[in-house]
């Protein structure tokens, strides 16, 4: 027992001991902690659509032993009689030794993050998993920046002056590249709210065509006539965009005149016989909606007629139209009714023997 009580370093062999008995435990117990946490974590994420738990346990994998080691052999020199000095290096390196795991390990969940969100995807939005792949990137640059920071406060390294420079040369580089930056925004943003995706219809402005490829800086579209047109994100986004791509199903509008020589009753027919032309498409394909006399216009009797198509094929839908319109022309010649076109009638009203002839200045 004398021998246990014997100074060695300047702690007893007993308090060295007790050290060592500390230092395997709490690395034992940070193991089997950290362990157990990420095996549950991971059967959990084959049970839930949550994809957060899968991250996570993704992360806890990354886990560097050197490190806890690190850890626990800060928590076992808290046991002992050591010179100040030597607890400063042991807490700096402890605390840099947290810092880098916790790098490690949101760095492993970014990746997991952005494998769960490309997992799946269609061909068609390639573009969108390339930016975020460049979003990871940017992500993890980041936070290693923000921890090598950190780790260089605590070793004593006056910081402020270098973060005042990198903050006036990232001002410098923002103001020289505002453009690429509000573009490459701009393809975030297209990322993440998908207003529209590859193979997409647009119409933007007085331009339309299908979306072809959406880069960091430029969305390119190819139009109906064979022409590739290139937006930049920034101006694109900055647009009224009509989106034919998420057409879910097409309304049709479409008038039809008759000459005012058309008898009343056969008027009352032409609504029935527009709408059973349409329904004839079949009701997999159409939705009739109305059709009703509208107005008397300057040469003929007005009918509107409204209906849905329920595809957004565009070919389909001029079939369709198509169709109703031939079956409507050829009931109208059985039913005897006249399509009006655009016509004057001039009436002549002679002058009566008794009344002078005015004469025009």
């Amino acid at each position: 027992m004398e021998q246990l009580d014997a100074p060695f370093f300047g702690n007893t062999l007993l308090s060295w001991l007790l050290a060592a008995g500390t230092l395997v435990v709490v690395f034992v117990l940070l193991r089997v902690v950290i362990s157990t946490v990420g095996s549950q974590l991971a059967q959990l994420s084959g049970h839930t659509r949550n994809g957060w738990d899968d991250v996570v346990a993704a992360a806890l994998t990354k886990t560097k032993h050197i490190l806890l080691l690190i850890v626990a052999i800060y928590a076992s020199a808290t046991t002992l009689e050591l010179p100040a000095e030597a607890h400063r290096v042991l807490r700096s390196g402890t605390v840099i030794a947290l810092l880098l795991q916790a790098g490690i390990w949101a760095s492993a969940g970014i990746r997991r993050w952005l494998a769960i969100h490309r997992e799946g995807r269609p061909p068609e939005e390639a573009a969108a998993v390339m930016t975020m792949n460049v979003i990871g990137v940017a992500a993890r640059f980041t936070l290693w920046s923000l921890i090598v920071l950190l780790s260089l406060d605590n070793m004593g390294v006056n910081v402020t002056a270098l973060v005042a420079g990198l903050g006036v040369g990232g001002v410098a580089v923002a103001l020289a590249a505002q453009s690429i930056l509000a573009d490459l925004f701009a393809s975030l943003a297209i990322v993440l709210d998908r207003p529209f995706v590859l193979g997409d219809f647009l119409i933007v402005d007085d331009y339309l065509g299908a979306v072809e490829d959406i880069g960091l800086k430029t969305t390119r579209i190819r139009s109906l006539s064979g022409e590739q047109v290139i937006f930049s994100n920034t101006d694109l986004l900055g647009s009224r965009i009509r989106n034919y791509g998420r057409m879910f199903e097409r309304r049709v509008v479409f008038k039809i005149g008759v000459t005012y020589q058309t008898p009343r009753e056969k008027l009352e027919r032409i609504p029935g016989i527009i709408r059973d032309a349409i329904l004839a498409q079949g009701e997999d394909r159409v939705r009739f909606d109305r059709s009703h006399l509208q107005a008397y216009g300057e040469f003929a009797i007005q009918f509107e007629t409204v209906f849905y198509v329920l595809a957004a094929d565009y070919n389909l839908y001029m079939d369709i139209q198509q169709a109703i319109y031939l079956v409507v022309h050829e009931r109208f010649e059985d039913e005897e009714i006249e399509f009006a076109y655009p016509t004057q009638t001039l009436l002549l009203r002679g002058v009566p023997a008794d009344e002078p002839a005015m004469n025009s200045a």
